[in-house]
């Protein structure tokens, strides 16, 4: 998606007649969402920038130019694109805009410096990784980029930096590698860069070569469980862009750290539904293991560990296999820092005691700390979703106390997910009302969201999209029995909704890969089997326990399936502590709801038995759809351009 295209002249003459950011903004609100004050700025003072490179007759008239192109699955978006020829070869130079002042070098962590963003000083990528991963996540996704052979020529623009010499951070030799593949212009550099851009567009495409990337098809996605086998045998399967980089620069320095001053490190990362934190994990797996550290990859939810195993099992040896993924009750009984590094996925689903009865062991998040030199948690609070989920920023906070080990807390924002939807995802808490965000009408991207009257057209619709490459589900809320007797049998349906005679059976118990079997699109999946996976499209089945009544989404627990164990202890709570007791369990089923309705990469189907729930999800969605360009921004724009 582009926000703001034109050829070469039609930019000029939008810059010269002050048009150009109020049609930015506009195209904005319509196609992502609210701008912020920053934004507006940087594209004011940038695109004077950008002009006086391009007022040159040499650069083709009819070239096309982008703003904003927003690469497929992420949030990411490339500031500023121009198309064209290099002879017969099609060609796309891209730049990356900064307004940066200053840098430092950051020694130990590849492709990282330290600037000031936001008025502080943080780590983050160097601007010539950035562009050339920005390139490679546009090459790895657009069929078009591949089929039509459209050269990517990516570069950075530092258009405030002045160039401090030889010994300038920015341009040190630790970021040589980068920098070859796309290089870095600074204050005082227009010419070279529009030699750079006159190298490779020689002659204009009419924004041919611009509407091939905006309307290519998209690639499946790379998805984790299926490119593990290539990762483990060192090949790199996903490119790290901005924060997600940051933290992986990080989480290798502090396991380095931890062996080298014999000083426990821990991490933990906060990050929401897709913003991949799973990647991140198997990632830092490989890493640490192909650097000789014993390691682990640790989550108490087996789904995601079967699926891993399995896929794994076919070119890895068992012990090897079953030796890198582990529980969360596997340390009980550890030995102070047996492992180098213990990477511990889903920690939001972390108990305090192990074992089928929950009687072993103390804590597991203390268990793993005291086992560990260096141990990493990727957490989201907001996915715990049973009464025994403990992992808690606050206790990892305490026992890393306990043991004397280093803190650090990061956060991860790219999201991946919801065809890279940040809007979708806030919008869904806002839906929800788990919480109040600024995205209470607007969804953003292009995330395909339908509600159903009928659940047999929603399960149609979903066999139909699993056909293709076998990446759609249908999942249900815990308000059906699963039981014992059809736990092995396909033909018994424990989902029965008589008004629209649908029956479904639930995933099967003699499977623990129900997410990529063959026929399992034909049983529903709960919480349990999907978390910590991901599918193209999934279908909800939303049962009695999320409702609307009054104006207002109420839980009610007492719908819950006698047979679900996550609300397991609440009646005794109930008794002895009845507030807090129903405020956990009201968490507990919006955070399932919240969850299985953001396994979706690119659509979330939804049916609901309450219809007025139903309605209120539909007049929430055409709300999103109405979604008005906000005048205060074009306001502001003009306030701006006369501080200037």
């Amino acid at each position: 998606m582009i926000v703001y295209e034109a050829t070469k002249s039609e930019f000029l003459n939008d810059v010269f007649h002050d048009e150009l950011v109020n049609n930015i903004c506009r195209n904005y609100n319509a196609k992502i969402g609210r701008i912020n004050e920053r934004e507006v700025r940087a594209w004011d003072n940038s695109m004077q920038y950008m002009y006086r490179v391009l007022s040159d007759h040499e650069i083709p008239a009819d070239a096309g130019v982008a703003i904003e192109f927003k690469i497929p699955y992420t949030s990411k978006r490339v500031d500023f694109l121009i198309s064209g020829k290099q002879g017969e070869k099609n060609s796309v130079v891209i730049i990356e805009l900064k307004q940066w002042k200053s840098v430092e070098k950051i020694s130990g962590k590849e492709a990282i410096v330290k600037t000031v963003i936001n008025r502080n000083l943080v780590e983050t990528t160097h601007p010539s990784y950035q562009a050339w991963s920005y390139a490679s996540l546009i090459k790895d996704y657009n069929e078009n980029a591949q089929n039509d052979e459209i050269h990517l020529y990516p570069c950075a623009y530092l258009h405030n930096y002045i160039y401090q010499g030889d010994y300038d951070p920015l341009t040190d030799k630790v970021y040589r590698y980068y920098i070859e593949q796309a290089p870095v212009f600074l204050k005082g550099q227009a010419k070279q860069l529009r030699d750079f851009i006159k190298k490779y567009i020689q002659y204009g495409d009419n924004k041919e070569n611009l509407y091939k990337i905006e309307n290519g098809r998209i690639r499946p996605s790379k998805s984790l469980q299926d490119s593990l086998n290539s990762m483990l045998k060192g090949n790199p399967e996903f490119v790290m862009i901005d924060d997600q980089k940051v933290i992986f620069e990080q989480a290798i320095y502090l396991a380095k750290e931890a062996l080298r001053t014999n000083t426990k490190q821990v991490l933990v990362v906060t990050g929401g539904p897709g913003t991949g934190k799973s990647v991140l994990a198997i990632n830092l797996l490989v890493e640490l293991t192909k650097q000789h550290m014993v390691c682990q990859y640790v989550t108490k939810n087996a789904a995601p560990r079967n699926i891993y195993a399995t896929k794994l099992k076919r070119d890895f040896r068992k012990g090897v296999i079953d030796n890198l993924f582990k529980g969360s009750g596997s340390y009980i009984d550890a030995s102070l820092d047996e492992f180098d590094a213990l990477i511990v996925d889903e920690a939001h689903r972390l108990n305090e005691k192990s074992g089928m009865f929950s009687n072993l062991g103390e804590n597991q998040m203390k268990e793993i700390i005291h086992a560990s030199k260096f141990s990493i948690f990727f957490i989201d609070e907001r996915q715990r979703v049973t009464l025994k989920d403990a992992g808690s920023i606050g206790e990892i906070k305490k026992f890393a106390s306990e043991f004397g080990a280093n803190l650090t807390i990061m956060n991860l924002e790219s999201q991946f997910r919801c065809n890279g939807s940040d809007g979708y995802l806030a919008w869904i808490d806002d839906v929800l009302q788990i919480r109040e965000t600024a995205n209470a009408d607007f969804i953003g991207g292009q995330y395909d969201f339908r509600v159903f009257d009928n659940p047999n057209k929603l399960r149609e619709e979903i066999e139909n999209l699993n056909k293709v490459n076998n990446k759609s589900r249908i999942v249900a809320g815990y308000c059906w029995n699963w039981d014992k007797v059809g736990q092995t049998n396909p033909d018994y349906f424990d989902i029965v909704i008589p008004e629209f005679d649908f029956k479904m059976s639930w995933n099967l118990g003699n499977t623990a890969t129900w997410a990529i079997d063959e026929n399992s699109v034909k049983e529903a999946g709960c919480i349990h089997t999907c978390q910590g996976l991901e599918f193209d499209y999934v279908g909800v089945i939303i049962g009695d326990d999320l409702r609307y009544e009054n104006g207002r989404v109420v839980t009610d627990y007492t719908k819950r399936a006698k047979t679900d164990t996550s609300l397991k202890g609440l009646k005794k709570m109930i008794r002895e502590e009845p507030e807090k007791a129903l405020k956990l369990a009201d968490e507990i089923i919006r955070n399932t709801f919240r969850t299985l309705m953001t396994r979706g990469q690119k659509g979330c189907f939804v049916f609901c038995t309450d219809k007025k729930l139903a309605a209120y999800l539909k007049e929430r969605y055409q709300k999103s759809n109405k979604y008005e360009t906000n005048e205060f921004f074009m306001s502001m724009v003009a306030e701006e351009k006369e501080k200037y």
